[in-house]
């Protein structure tokens, strides 16, 4: 089924924007959106997410054509949605949120802060051998809105590098950090380090304020559709506790969780 013009939303610079890990400044206005072809999951022989094993990132197919400049959903059309997780914090609680994941069969995108892979360099790896996907969510994950470029920059190609080294590649998604929705000063910069599309979000269940594990389930389940992109965080023990019943309550609803790449192509 083809994705219509109404199924991604447009940001304009009129929009306010909803706090991510904590607030937000003015965003920038995106193309419109174009009807892409129909596809379904990519798998790894065809260029798709690596195959679990896999320690590096394969190639990825291309995204179709009129996406905004900050994607916050996907296509409304199929039965699938992405999770992706703000990568930073306890490792040991990182391994067991894979595993859950892997246990249910959901495919996860993580948005890896730079110095948390500084820290952890192994964890690039084991994100990808378990199929997920991995992108950059800033070095040090500052305000990077209220940056001038110079700072911003070096927070997009700082994580850059660290993903370079770590996997080949820089990763194909970048999200800024400590909003939803950036500024056009840091898409500009963004696009200069090789992401021309930000990966926002359309669901925030706040979990980074620890609200517990059945509030994070619940405002999932409440809140989550076809084609949405789930904000979600690593390092929050209530988050690893909900993510076996929101994989649950997906699969009852007849819903997948694939990384973004797959939901987007």
């Amino acid at each position: 089924m083809s994705i219509s013009r109404r199924n991604l939303l447009q940001v304009t610079a009129s929009e306010a924007l909803l706090s991510g890990c904590t607030g937000g400044r003015a965003a920038s206005t995106g193309p419109d959106p174009a009807t892409p072809p129909a596809a379904g999951a990519p798998s790894a022989k065809s260029g798709g997410t690596p195959v679990p094993g896999s320690t590096t990132a394969g190639p990825l197919p291309p995204l179709p054509p009129g996406l905004p400049d900050q994607i916050e959903h996907g296509p409304r059309t199929r039965p699938q949605l992405a999770l992706t997780f703000h990568g930073q914090g306890d490792p040991a609680q990182a391994e067991a949120l894979l595993k859950a994941a892997e246990r249910a069969g959901a495919r996860i995108t993580v948005l890896a802060v730079g110095n948390w892979l500084d820290a952890y360099p192994q964890l690039a790896a084991r994100v990808l051998a378990g199929g997920h996907e991995l992108g950059n969510h800033t070095q040090t994950h500052g305000d990077i809105g209220a940056m001038d470029a110079a700072a911003a920059t070096a927070e997009i190609e700082g994580c850059a590098r660290r993903l370079r080294k770590l996997t080949g590649t820089p990763g194909r998604w970048f999200r800024p950090s400590q909003a939803r929705l950036t500024t056009a000063l840091v898409l500009s910069l963004a696009k200069k380090a090789g992401y021309p599309h930000l990966l926002s979000y359309d669901v925030d269940p706040l979990d980074y304020t620890d609200p517990g594990p059945e509030a994070v389930r619940s405002a999932v389940a409440e809140k989550a559709g076809p084609g949405s992109v789930v904000s979600l965080h690593f390092g929050h023990a209530g988050t690893v506790a909900a993510l076996p019943g929101i994989l649950d309550d997906l699969h009852r609803r007849g819903l997948r969780a694939v990384t973004t790449s797959e939901l987007l192509t």
